[in-house]
């Protein structure tokens, strides 16, 4: 009986770990993966002419860890010379799925009695960016949110920001609060001299027009830091 080809003997493995994995995660949920295995398994549904076990563990090393992985930029996920366009797109969009769901649980109710909720929406939605976002929460009268915006990204320890330009934004929201967030790349969360002069900046020129600067959220990978707790606001 002929040998089969080494081609069907790859696929043949493939089709085999995609089936494993798909049974787990249907009998004992995506939580019974390593960080390794979610990684393959979602690589096996994007590109499945690859041999994935070792690339999902060679990523993972790179980058540090899953998370770091899919927070990665397109670019540096090109770079590893191992990702097509089609699984680079697919892994960008994961994130971006968890930003939305933790968004969704902070919209409909009001964001200054859900701060665990804001919290962790902050944390994924900016917490292991590795350049500075600085981001505006905008809240109507009953701090419902109104709009979730990145204002400016910078580089790896400053971000532009203009109290006038946010001002201007929440006007034309007709926004009554505001929280700031910004990351901290570093991982260290305390607010700078920097972060402490532009909040007293923004609070000044909102005030001119009746709008309250709720909080200032300083998030990093390794924990957060909440002006208003810290007694700065």
């Amino acid at each position: 009986m002929p040998t089969p080809a080494p081609c069907v003997q790859h696929r043949d493995t493939r089709s085999g770990n995609y089936r494993r994995l798909r049974l787990r995660i249907l009998n004992s949920g995506p939580e019974s993966l390593t960080d390794e295995e979610l990684l393959e398994y979602l690589l096996l549904t994007i590109d499945p002419a690859q041999e994935l076990t070792l690339l999902s563990e060679r990523l993972v090393q790179r980058f540090g860890s899953l998370a770091d992985v899919l927070d990665s930029t397109a670019v540096q996920l090109f770079r590893t010379g191992d990702l097509g366009k089609s699984t680079v797109a697919i892994l960008k969009i994961v994130p971006e799925v968890a930003r939305r769901m933790a968004l969704e649980q902070i919209t409909d109710c009001p964001v200054l009695s859900s701060c665990d909720k804001v919290l962790a929406y902050c944390r994924i939605a900016q917490g292991r960016k590795k350049t500075e976002q600085f981001r505006l929460l905008f809240l109507d009268t009953k701090n419902h949110l109104i709009a979730d915006e990145k204002q400016q990204q910078g580089t790896v320890n400053h971000t532009p920001v203009y109290p006038r330009e946010v001002v201007k934004r929440a006007l034309e929201l007709d926004a009554s609060a505001l929280i700031m967030v910004h990351n901290h790349p570093s991982g260290d969360p305390t607010p700078s001299k920097a972060d402490v002069a532009i909040t007293e900046a923004v609070q000044l020129a909102a005030a001119t027009v009746d709008i309250a600067v709720h909080d200032h959220i300083v998030i990093s990978r390794s924990g957060h830091n909440s002006f208003k707790n810290m007694g700065l606001l």
